[in-house]
């Protein structure tokens, strides 16, 4: 046990808790009230009692409306009037006014009746009717020889050509003329010179960007013209360095 090292015990390194972790005793309020402060009077609300502690309390509040038409000795006799809705006829039978009859629509008496005519809905289907309308018969056409008792003009049909028996029947089976290749002209006689046309060919220099008159800014420039003391944030530094100690004299 007495040759095991000692570790140095760094100041830095042993942190206590902070302000917030301390539980000083309350000072508002009447519990748990700090008992080295002044403790100012506490109310509080008390419960509502029931009225059947008592008795029965029926009358009304404050706030209870007396109608200005109701005295000691009854209601006022002053006449009152309203408008009310138009009440229904009681009478079960109603007469009809002299503008209700139309006598002009009233057809003399003893004078013949021209024919009326109207449009009724169809009638039901029966079993009976069931006779074919026009449009089921069907005439044997004239066109072609398919009536062998009519007489019938000539009909012609367009038909595919046949590769058998045409006219473009290869039967020599021979390769045509533009089956054969041709033989180029410089084989046997003077070539002609030939052209091509090739990329763009660059002349050599060199190749980077150089910025233009816009990309200066002489306006930005401080080192020749007096100006203010500027400040910036660092870096944090580690909080195990010992701080420089100057001895001043």
């Amino acid at each position: 046990m007495e040759d095991e090292k000692k570790v140095p015990i760094i100041a830095a390194r042993e942190r206590g808790p902070g302000p917030g972790r301390y539980g000083l005793p309350n000072t508002t309020g009447y519990g748990n009230h700090d008992p080295t402060k002044k403790k100012a009077p506490a109310y509080s609300f008390g419960a509502r009692l029931e009225n059947t502690m008592f008795k029965k309390d029926c009358s009304p509040g404050p706030g209870y409306f007396i109608d200005a038409t109701i005295s000691r000795t009854g209601r006022d006799g002053t006449p009152m009037y309203s408008i009310l809705g138009r009440q229904k006829d009681p009478r079960s039978v109603q007469t009809p006014a002299p503008g209700a009859y139309s006598p002009e629509k009233v057809h003399p008496q003893g004078e013949r009746h021209a024919p009326a005519y109207s449009m009724a809905m169809r009638t039901r289907y029966r079993k009976r009717d069931s006779t074919p309308a026009p449009n089921v018969y069907t005439i044997p056409t004239f066109l072609g020889s398919r009536i062998p008792t009519k007489m019938n003009s000539a009909s012609f049909s367009m038909t595919g050509r046949s590769k058998t028996g045409g006219f473009s029947e290869d039967l020599a089976r021979a390769p045509g003329p533009g089956a054969y290749q041709h033989v180029r002209p410089d084989v046997t006689k003077r070539k002609a010179p030939g052209y091509s046309m090739l990329g763009r060919s660059y002349m050599p220099g060199d190749s980077t960007k150089k910025p233009g008159p816009g990309a200066y800014s002489p306006e930005m420039v401080l080192l020749n013209k007096q100006r203010l003391p500027s400040y910036s944030l660092g870096i944090r530094h580690s909080e195990y360095i010992t701080p420089l100690i100057v001895e001043v004299e």
